[in-house]
């Protein structure tokens, strides 16, 4: 079993409030999720209204599968007009 997992920093462009951010990142998530089918959840900077930290986690039984659907999840994210991708770490266990 290999499991990919990548954390993403996005920065958020049309929130100007918590709210605001909320309904951006949850769309992310969701359509993620659906288009996907990965693990994924908000993860880390919470109370900023701005910025969020998005984890992503995807399992197979082939490494180069694992790699290729964050890869796409990346792109994914990174098409999004709304959002830019700040940082990211991936690791493959």
């Amino acid at each position: 079993m290999i499991v990919c997992s990548c954390e993403i920093e996005i920065l958020i462009y049309q929130a100007n409030s918590l709210k605001e951010k909320r309904q951006v990142v949850k769309s992310i998530i969701e359509r993620i999720k659906s288009k996907f089918n990965a693990s994924v959840a908000e993860v880390g900077y919470n109370d900023l209204w701005n910025r969020a930290l998005v984890g992503v986690a995807v399992v197979s039984n082939n490494k180069k599968i694992c790699q290729s659907s964050v890869d796409k999840i990346l792109s994914f994210i990174d098409n999004d007009e709304r959002v830019e991708i700040l940082n990211y770490n991936r690791e493959i266990f």
